[in-house]
Formats: structure tokens, C-alpha cells, sequence
């Protein structure tokens, strides 16, 4: 005699089947179908297609050419040379400044001690107050170091006189406005952004000095790039 399957045997089955066969076909579709978001800061300066396409995450798309600071050395406040975006660097965090501005600069500057006490402990950021004055050699720059504490152990360098002109650096590359003042030739005139360097070497955020705000944000911006730095390039970052 033929056994009869129960209707209650038959939806048995089926949640099994449900149970067993769904979660994978729902993970492959995903893995196919799907995308993965995540929080990414914007890319700042011009941008170009190069006419190629890349693979990213299984499917092609148009390779874009982004603005990037080109490397330099400075000479730091210990008379040290300092490459600025070296291969070790992740983030760098940037400013300008000049030693005979007892006002603006030196609220950046002590902004820039705390910014450094906060993330001196992770090894993937670096900062640099950089200074426009021409005449801010070692001699002049010691003093200002002086102030602070644990520069070196914070990665945070106090530098001037770079390899190359630094008002055409700051404007072209950095993309801040930075000028001898004609009317007073002690004084320059800079703008009050730090800016955020990611490890290709673009600038992925720009921060007004004089907005409390906008400082919370880099601190937080600071946190999302490095997020960013290990999931692109986690053996790299693996070996600082």
C-alpha cells in the first residue's frame, strides 16, 4: 500500500526546504546584485576621466583622475629635513601659519596641539603646521616648538623653508589662498582651512579654524578617513 504524504508532512518540508535553501540564495544574490555602502568623504579639486574603465566590486566603471599633492621636504623646528606625504603617512592633517602672527596663527597652532594630543596615539596620522614666511628657518621655528610638548611622539611637525616655492604649493596644490600682504611686508595673507590629506595623496576635506563646528567635524572626518585607509589598504596599514 502506498504511504500518503499529509498535507502537515508537506509543509514540514517546505519551511525545511525554506530553512536550508533561502539564506544561501539570498546571500548570493546579494553578493551579486547588491552594493556595499559605506560613509566616504568627497574628493576636493578637479577631476578628469582617463578614458579606461576599473573593476570595482564586480563591475566596471569609468577610471577618474583625481586632484593629488605632489610630495616635498621641509626643514622641521629641530633643523630636521621632514618629507611632507611620504609613502608612511595614511592621513596627514595640514595648516598654515608664520611665527611673527601672534593672533590667528597662534590660535591655529594651539588648536593644532590638541588635534595632535587626540590622535598622536595612532601612527597612521601625521600633521604639519606649515609656515609661509620665508625668513621661519629652524632658528625661528624652535622657539614657537618649544611651547608644546611631545612633538615628535605626536607626529606633529612644525616646518618651513619646503623645497619648492610654498605660495604656489599652497594655492595650486593645496588649494588655499596664501600671499605676501603688499601693504605690510612682515604679514601674509592665509587662509584659516586645515585641510585632510588621504594616503593618495588628495584632499579629502577642508576645515574653517574660526568654526567650532566645523573643528568637531574634522575630528570626526579624521575617524571615517582612517575607517576608509584600512578597508582600501589593510596591508599597508598593517605595517606602521
Amino acid at each position: 500500500m502506498n504511504k500518503v504524504i499529509r498535507p502537515k508532512s508537506i509543509s514540514k518540508i517546505i519551511i525545511l526546504a525554506i530553512v536550508l535553501f533561502v539564506p544561501g540564495f539570498l546571500y548570493l544574490a546579494m553578493e551579486n546584485l547588491g552594493t556595499h555602502e559605506y560613509v566616504k568623504l568627497p574628493v576636493y579639486g578637479e577631476k578628469k576621466l582617463s578614458g579606461e574603465m576599473r573593476r570595482v566590486m564586480g563591475r566596471e566603471r569609468p577610471d577618474t583622475i583625481f586632484h593629488t599633492l605632489s610630495p616635498l621636504t621641509f626643514t622641521n623646528w629641530d633643523d630636521k629635513q621632514v618629507p611632507f606625504l611620504d609613502n608612511d603617512t595614511t592621513v596627514s592633517v595640514a595648516h598654515l601659519f608664520y611665527t611673527k602672527d601672534a593672533a590667528f596663527s597662534k590660535i591655529a597652532l594651539d588648536y593644532m596641539d590638541k588635534l595632535a594630543t587626540k590622535f598622536g596615539s595612532k601612527s597612521g596620522v601625521h600633521f604639519y603646521s606649515i609656515s609661509v614666511d620665508p625668513s621661519d628657518d629652524a632658528s625661528a621655528l624652535a622657539p614657537i616648538a618649544k611651547q608644546y610638548e611631545n612633538m615628535e611622539a605626536r607626529q606633529w611637525h612644525i616646518v618651513g623653508n619646503p623645497s619648492r616655492d610654498i605660495f604656489h604649493y599652497a594655492q595650486q596644490e593645496m588649494l588655499l589662498n596664501a600671499a605676501k600682504d603688499t601693504q605690510d611686508s612682515t604679514r601674509f595673507l592665509i587662509d584659516d582651512q586645515v585641510i585632510l590629506i588621504d594616503g593618495k595623496h588628495r584632499i579629502r576635506g577642508f576645515y574653517p579654524m574660526s568654526q567650532h563646528s566645523e573643528m568637531k567635524r574634522l575630528e570626526d572626518e579624521i575617524k571615517v578617513q582612517l575607517v576608509e585607509e584600512v578597508r582600501d589598504n589593510p596591508m599597508r596599514v598593517e605595517k606602521k
